[in-house]
């Protein structure tokens, strides 16, 4: 069983997939920590020497070598859904969870990280709302689930998660 999580920065993906892993006794991925990792510096320098398509190229490469793998939960980035074979892969490997949340909601969570390239501007908020009308239907579009996250707590959105993940097994034949 492989869950991955999409939606954007601040939607708490991070958050739900490390609990979500934890409820399910899967192994649990992050995608940015991986490149990151992978390229030995953080997201805003990849950004700044390789710019928006240069991250995308280590991203789309991460997230087809994390959705081979069995068993795991992967938290994705926002962006992870601008490329077509990212949401080929997510969609054929694994159960994809749409963690959808509120400009409002996104702007308190994200205020104070500085690891968000995209939003070191004069106008956060503009820079959201930009980003949610062109994605929104990339992620609606590749979703098996769609949950709001906003104003809720993350334990909440797990049990709504593994709910619906149980019903979507097939029951075993214990004979």
């Amino acid at each position: 069983m492989n869950v991955f999580l999409i939606g954007p920065m601040g939607a708490g993906k991070s958050t739900i997939g490390r609990l979500l892993s934890q409820e399910l006794a899967l192994a649990f991925h992050d995608s940015d920590r991986e490149i990151e990792a992978r390229a030995g510096t953080n997201i805003p320098w990849i950004f700044d020497v390789e710019g928006e398509d240069g991250f995308r190229q280590r991203e789309e490469a991460a997230i087809d070598e994390l959705s081979r793998l069995d068993n795991i939960v992967l938290a994705t980035g926002g962006g992870a859904v601008l490329r077509e074979s990212n949401r080929r892969h997510l969609q054929s490997r694994g159960t994809v969870v749409y963690l959808h949340t509120s400009i409002d909601q996104q702007l308190e969570r994200t205020a104070k990280d500085r690891n968000r390239p995209l939003l070191q501007t004069e106008n956060p908020r503009a820079v959201l709302e930009a980003l949610i009308a062109e994605r929104d239907p990339l992620y609606r579009s590749c979703c098996d689930l769609l949950i709001k996250t906003d104003r809720r707590h993350p334990r909440g959105v797990v049990n709504d998660i593994v709910r619906f993940l149980k019903r979507q097994q097939p029951l075993k034949n214990t004979d």
